[in-house]
């Protein structure tokens, strides 16, 4: 199974959390690392703050969506993420973005694809990059859906 999982961080070293992110994943028992994206940078969506570094990973796992979920949360949570209120500026956010081709409405705990994804270069960006043939399920192919959020600044980072 291929689960693809959104980093995102916009306070302390942002650059530097997300890359110890993408190592704890690659180190998360009943999953392997298969790819990753370059990181970018973005202003906040509906939020304030510093920018954000972004980055995508696709993870084989053998753990269902929910085990993968609270394993992300472990990792978000030793990296001290606190959710005072909606959209807060974070130390590190991961998101369960897809899993495979499944949806998954287990509202409000998990939801997949993620809600908003497809309205998001931050997200749409980095997977681009990596798979641009991927379709998210219900909205269609992402290289395709990434032209409609061209409006939204973005920068790939060296």
């Amino acid at each position: 199974m291929i689960a693809w999982v959104g980093i995102g961080a916009n306070l302390g070293d942002a650059r530097a959390n997300v890359l110890d992110a993408i190592d704890r994943l690659a180190r998360l028992p009943g999953a392997r690392l298969v790819q990753t994206s370059s990181l970018y940078r973005t202003a906040p969506i509906d939020s304030s703050g510093d920018d954000y570094v972004n980055a995508v990973a696709a993870l084989a796992t053998d753990l269902d969506a929910h085990a993968l979920l609270r394993a992300l949360f472990a990792i978000e949570q030793a990296h001290g993420r606190e959710r005072p209120y909606r959209n807060a500026p974070r130390t590190l956010d991961l998101d369960l973005l897809l899993y495979a081709d499944a949806v998954i409405d287990d509202a409000p705990a998990l939801i997949v694809p993620h809600a908003r994804m497809h309205e998001r270069a931050f997200v749409l960006a980095p997977l681009a990059e990596v798979a641009p043939d991927l379709v998210i399920p219900g909205r269609g192919a992402v290289a395709t859906l990434l032209a409609g959020v061209a409006d939204q600044a973005i920068e790939r980072l060296a």
